[in-house]
């Protein structure tokens, strides 16, 4: 009875942190699969079936490389030690080490005889083992890494588990790929991997991210001579060491150089003394992270200041601005004089920006009263006129001819149907765009009701491209704070996009062979295959007063005849393959709704391939 009680209150407890983080509809949805995984038998989910495993232990990969994982030990509780230890044990592949560094009190001399009695087990030499004073997690973490002889070392906590394919799957990565840094998906668990609470499918490398939270975490694999090179963990950086590592080993390698493996290769346990259900266990976390980012920035030469994100164990950096360019904003319109007047009104009556200009470019409007506003309007508004386009509906060529008449260094993009809701929005995407790198940054939008419209696209959605976390509440975190953090994306609606003219002008801007749809997710994706990244910001606040009933009118057969026209351009220009394996999003989420939740061929999905 009492163990039932324990698995009501569990549920309840997480139900009810998921409506603080989440809002009642994704909880609904998530408790009701964290019911369905913990009480009903739905089991082992993240690991391969038997007789992948089996294949793997029977095909020993010809040429991996060692792989050391390193792990500091203090006052481990046994049967925690237990685990991690018959985790190594069960690893389908053999080139493997365990280095331990034991910095446990006199009182848990048990933990150095369990060690002992494990290297004695293995009968191999794979498990290293030292006595050292606690110094700290970094310095413990740098002792257990002196112990590795392997060409790759890994990172493990000595209350946590790896799946029996890990070191496997990091090595056939290494052959595959060449790569010098890997990370691996992760999972959370209480007490058994077979019954874990949820996963964390990360996206591939992601720099914008990283830099507002330490999304990598769990498994992370890097060349021990990169480790070395920086001088491995710093004391300084304790309770956020991890995150200051990959920072400081990633300045050193090139992008093509970090691989992302999409599988379940770690378990991280929660309990109270972990900060894998947050970092309310730990409070320096936070300090240490800022201290992490503010010295990445100074080594990196990038002027900004580290503050703390919406959400604890988040973190923003406000970029420093040494000029204000110019941004020319272009906004088409058809007759809605007053969805344009309420749009304008919040920019100019909010915005902090000092240095933007407005380009209305009129599309045919018929209603006298639009015209008679036009010319109010030039006088009423600074550095605002009105450029008239006389073809029919095209918003790609509309842009593209508003252009024309734009003298900005950045051009804004922006629907004349939204809203500008916080004062720093322009200066915030503004800041993001002119960072190395970056062509172009999205904005958050909600729906009037506050609830989101766009917090990024995923290409793939729904076959072609979706708008990230639609529907969720305000103010709420998202998937792994997806939806409060500064991240990358393969697209954002251009409903409100700033990108840099240069970038612009460089892609012949829209491509006019889309006229309604999926204009802006060809535009960014070709950004990108030119080599920029596509930011989104949820610092830059707008309503979008886009209806949420809106959709395709199936009985307009030419409307129809033209979505599905623009749907095939895009997929004949980028692919299908590729448009599905968007590298922000991961292939073990859904591709039938925006709310991250996983996909039901989940356990394919995360099985190896057998090897040849």
């Amino acid at each position: 009875m009492n163990q039932r009680i324990k698995r009501i209150r569990e549920l309840f407890g997480y139900a009810w942190q998921l409506l603080r983080q989440d809002g009642p509809g994704p909880m609904l949805r998530r408790a009701a699969g964290f019911f369905r995984r913990r009480f009903l038998g739905k089991k082992a989910r993240y690991l391969p079936k038997k007789a992948v495993l089996e294949a793997q232990r029977n095909h020993p990969l010809p040429g991996a490389p060692v792989i050391s994982i390193c792990v500091p030990l203090y006052n481990t509780p046994e049967n925690f030690l237990r685990q991690l230890l018959d985790s190594l044990a069960a690893q389908t592949s053999p080139a493997w080490q365990l280095c331990l560094a034991d910095a446990s009190d006199e009182a848990h001399a048990r933990v150095g005889e369990m060690v002992r009695a494990a290297q004695k087990a293995d009968g191999k030499g794979r498990i290293a083992y030292v006595k050292i004073e606690n110094k700290g997690i970094a310095a413990n973490t740098n002792a257990a890494a002196a112990l590795a002889t392997g060409e790759y070392m890994a990172l493990a906590d000595h209350d946590d588990i790896l799946a029996p394919h890990a070191v496997w799957t990091v090595q056939q990565a290494i052959l595959r790929t060449g790569a010098e840094f890997l990370y691996s998906d992760e999972a959370l668990f209480r007490s058994s991997p077979r019954r874990p609470i949820t996963g964390h499918f990360k996206p591939d490398y992601a720099p914008d991210y990283l830099l507002a939270c330490n999304y990598i975490c769990h498994l992370a694999v890097m060349k021990k001579s990169l480790y070395d090179a920086v001088g491995g963990e710093r004391s300084l950086c304790d309770g956020a060491q991890d995150h200051d590592l990959f920072l400081r080993v990633l300045e050193q390698i090139e992008p093509d150089k970090i691989c992302h493996i999409p599988h379940v290769l770690y378990y991280w346990r929660v309990h109270a003394g972990s900060t894998s259900g947050g970092v309310e266990a730990k409070p320096y976390v936070s300090a240490a992270a800022r201290t992490a980012l503010e010295e990445h920035l100074a080594r990196i030469g990038r002027k900004g200041r580290v503050e703390p994100g919406l959400f604890p164990s988040t973190y923003r950096v406000v970029w420093q601005l040494d000029e204000s360019p110019l941004v020319s904003i272009l906004i088409p319109n058809k007759d809605h004089t007053e969805d344009l007047e309420k749009c304008l009104a919040s920019v100019y009556g909010k915005t902090e920006y000092p240095n933007f200009e407005v380009i209305v470019i009129e599309n045919n409007s018929t209603d006298p009263a639009t015209f008679a506003y036009y010319q109010q309007l030039e006088s009423s508004r600074p550095n605002c006129r009105v450029v008239r386009y006389e073809g029919g509906f095209n918003f790609s060529a509309i842009n593209n001819f508003g252009r024309r008449f734009a003298k900005g260094e950045y051009l804004l993009l922006l629907n004349n149907d939204v809203e500008v809701l916080n004062g720093g929005w322009l200066t915030e995407m503004i800041s993001q765009t002119a960072q190395p790198g970056v062509g172009a940054c999205g904005a958050m939008l909600y729906y009037p009701d506050d609830t989101v419209q766009h917090a990024g696209i995923i290409t793939g959605l729904g076959g072609y491209a979706g708008h990230s976390h639609k529907y969720r509440p305000r103010g709420t975190s998202g998937y792994m704070f997806r939806m409060a953090t500064v991240q990358d994306f393969s697209a954002c609606t251009a409903a409100c996009l700033l990108v840099r003219a240069s970038v612009y002008d460089a892609l012949n801007g829209l491509d006019e062979g889309y006229a309604v749809a999926f204009n802006d997710v060809d535009f960014c994706l070709r950004i990108r295959r030119a080599g920029w990244r596509i930011v989104w910001t949820p610092y830059a606040e707008l309503y979008h007063y886009e209806s949420k009933s809106r959709g395709l009118d199936e009985k307009d057969k030419e409307k129809k005849a033209r979505f599905t026209g623009e749907q095939k351009r895009l997929t004949d220009r980028f692919t299908r393959a590729a448009l599905i394996a968007d590298p922000y999003y991961n292939p073990s989420l859904t591709l039938d709704r925006e709310d991250f939740s996983e996909s039901a061929d989940l356990r394919n999905l995360q099985e190896e391939p057998m090897p040849h």
